[in-house]
């Protein structure tokens, strides 16, 4: 840490310091981020992007009192480092230390926490109008990104803004990225702003004069001439059609540049917008060249760039070479993703098929009725997303895909917990979410070769269907070139007992499999079934061991309450069973980051814990 960085204990420390000293100290941020990421890993790309914006923020505004939101906030690395975090920086991410995303109970300075898009708008024009209701005068900042930008919840609070409040700052961080390339005319908008080259040589000449003149009085005559001026070279800026100010477009990694700007926002007397460009990994060679791949990084050694391979493939990968396969072999079949090409495995499939491949932004909801519009014209779509971003999708799921009994296949990948993210991104509610609801059928595989089995029954079901699986890689056998059919509803049992049934689900079968030994070693004779569905469930099954077992064990990578083991519960009762039911999962509560082995430990969840459950529930 540099003696600079080493100065700065709160945003306060930052105003005696000149330009040059604040471009220094942004340098000095932006090594602290890479040095501690190479072993934590983390958002890399993202935060290496705002270094100088979140500089420039914190020398203009004053928080906590006012208000500055992050959209997504897995940009706020140089956030935490400046606001007081930076001697705890190095437990990012780690279980019990800080979070990857603002957090309101980490620090007074987390305004608002986020972990998904398009929220950092509505939020903030709530608190400004908030803030317009008691009378006070503090400034509310949203920072969004321009893939957050195209959201819809982003687009409802833009046409909200000019009739809720007369002053409301919006920056509007422009790097081309959401974690894919940007898609989308929002996007293409934006880079017509960035691009015009006429509005360009204009606005390098006014900067130009202006600093060579060096006056605070030609800063005001400047913006209005900026004003004027976009009128001639720029089409019609949507934003001012809203009811905002735009300025720009501003070089984000100039603080000089970024200080003039920020202060005309703080003192404009209407809702302004800065459109700010930033290269995504600014200041690391490998991730400005490869901005998707460095997004989000595991650990990496720093000179070199390179990370530890896994050696194995994931789940992701077998969903979109099975995907890929599969649509070589039927027309019908189409792949939608938001914003998440690679991340869902589908880039292989984006390559082969690219006028079968459809990256809608980040924009659940309309992927989800695109894909039912397609279903009603007889192609085959699924829709590859991150479990917990399909938490959005539920109104859609009911009204527009399972209503009309459309054969959408939805395939929710890191479903379950997953790691370091923590609990903005851990995928446990989409059991309780969907398990609801009518012609849905739900199923997880326990082995990516069943994953590779059940997209083929799936598309062939002619219903509407979710598959649910694990982030990174599975157990089981090897992945065959030829899939087969699984018939709808049907268990699979792993391991004949009386006493004790276990019923586990997907990735939780490992654990009932070492959890039946260590009871078969105290004497209790416990059965193992692959449940595969939770929507419909083995009803012969759950028939013939109702009749002669004592205690059913349900275990499930997601919260209990609605989940799977709830529809076990609901469905034995039905039956008239009497004995026990034993529900194993996650609690009614938010599960903290931290690594999965240590989270199923702490929670109850590995095999010696589900013994010990089990026997005492015996007894």
């Amino acid at each position: 840490m540099s003696d600079l960085l080493e100065k700065v204990e709160s945003p306060a420390d930052l105003a005696g310091l000149t330009v040059a000293e604040l471009q220094q100290l942004a340098g000095d941020v932006r090594a602290q981020i890479i040095n501690t990421l190479s072993f934590t890993g983390g958002h890399l790309g993202a935060n290496l992007g705002v270094v100088e914006l979140t500089v420039a923020l914190l020398r203009i505004f004053e928080p906590p009192s006012d208000k500055i939101l992050w959209d997504v906030s897995h940009q706020t690395y140089a956030y935490k480092i400046l606001t007081g975090r930076k001697d705890r920086f190095c437990t990012l991410r780690q279980y019990g230390g800080l979070s990857g995303f603002s957090k309101r109970d980490e620090s007074e300075y987390d305004a608002f926490g986020a972990g998904h898009a398009g929220t950092a708008l509505s939020a903030a024009l709530g608190m400004a109008v908030a803030r317009d209701r008691r009378g006070e005068n503090h400034h509310v900042v949203a920072v969004v990104g321009d893939a957050a930008a195209g959201n819809g919840m982003s687009l409802e609070a833009l046409n909200n803004v000019a009739s809720a409040t007369g002053r409301l700052i919006v920056i509007l961080n422009d790097n081309e990225m959401s974690i894919s390339a940007n898609v989308g005319s929002i996007s293409r908008y934006l880079g017509g702003l960035l691009a015009n080259p006429r509005y360009n040589r204009w606005k390098r000449s006014a900067e130009t004069l202006a600093k060579r003149l060096s006056l605070d009085w030609f800063r005001s005559i400047y913006y209005r001439l900026e004003e004027a001026a976009k009128s001639l070279f720029l089409r019609s800026v949507i934003f001012e059609e809203l009811g905002l100010r735009y300025v720009g477009p501003i070089d984000g990694h100039s603080i000089a540049a970024l200080l003039d700007a920020l202060t005309i926002a703080r003192d404009a007397e209407k809702p302004i917008l800065l459109h700010v460009s930033t290269l995504k990994g600014k200041g690391y060679e490998y991730a400005e060249k490869l901005p998707e791949k460095w997004h989000g990084t595991s650990a990496f050694d720093i000179e070199s760039g390179e990370t530890s391979p896994s050696g194995r493939p994931t789940y992701s990968d077998v969903f979109g070479e099975t995907l890929t396969r599969l649509a070589a072999e039927d027309e019908r079949i189409v792949a939608i993703t938001a914003a998440m090409r690679s991340g869902t495995g589908l880039a292989g499939f984006a390559e082969r098929f690219p006028e079968r491949f459809f990256d809608v932004g980040i924009s659940e909801e309309h992927a989800a009725v695109f894909a039912a519009g397609l279903a009603a014209e007889g192609f085959r779509p699924v829709f590859a997303v991150y479990s917990t971003f399909a938490q959005r999708i539920v109104d859609c799921m009911i009204h527009d895909v399972c209503l009309q009994n459309l054969p959408v296949v939805f395939c929710l990948d890191r479903a379950g917990i997953v790691g370091d993210d923590g609990p903005t991104h851990h995928g446990v509610f989409d059991l309780a979410l969907f398990s609801p609801i009518p012609n849905l059928i739900i199923m997880q595989p326990a082995s990516m070769a069943e994953l590779a089995d059940m997209l083929f029954t799936a598309l062939r079901c002619g219903k509407p269907a979710v598959i649910r699986y694990p982030r990174g890689a599975g157990s089981g056998t090897p992945v065959p070139k030829e899939c087969t059919t699984i018939k709808i509803g049907r268990a699979a049992t792993i391991r004949r007992g009386k006493e004790v049934q276990l019923w586990a689900l997907g990735d939780m079968l490992p654990v009932a499999e070492q959890a039946a030994e260590i009871l078969k070693g105290r004497g209790v004779s416990a059965g193992v079934v692959n449940a595969r569905f939770v929507r419909p469930l083995d009803a012969d099954l759950l028939a013939e061991q109702s009749a002669e077992t004592r205690v059913f064990v349900t275990m499930e990578n997601g919260v209990m309450s609605g989940g799977f083991g709830s529809r076990m519960e609901e469905a034995l009762i039905d039956r008239g069973f009497t004995g026990r039911v034993l529900r194993l999962g996650w609690p009614d509560r938010f599960v903290p980051q931290g690594p999965t082995d240590v989270l199923m430990q702490e929670f109850g969840l590995n095999a010696e814990a589900v013994a010990n459950a089990v026997t005492a529930t015996i007894r």
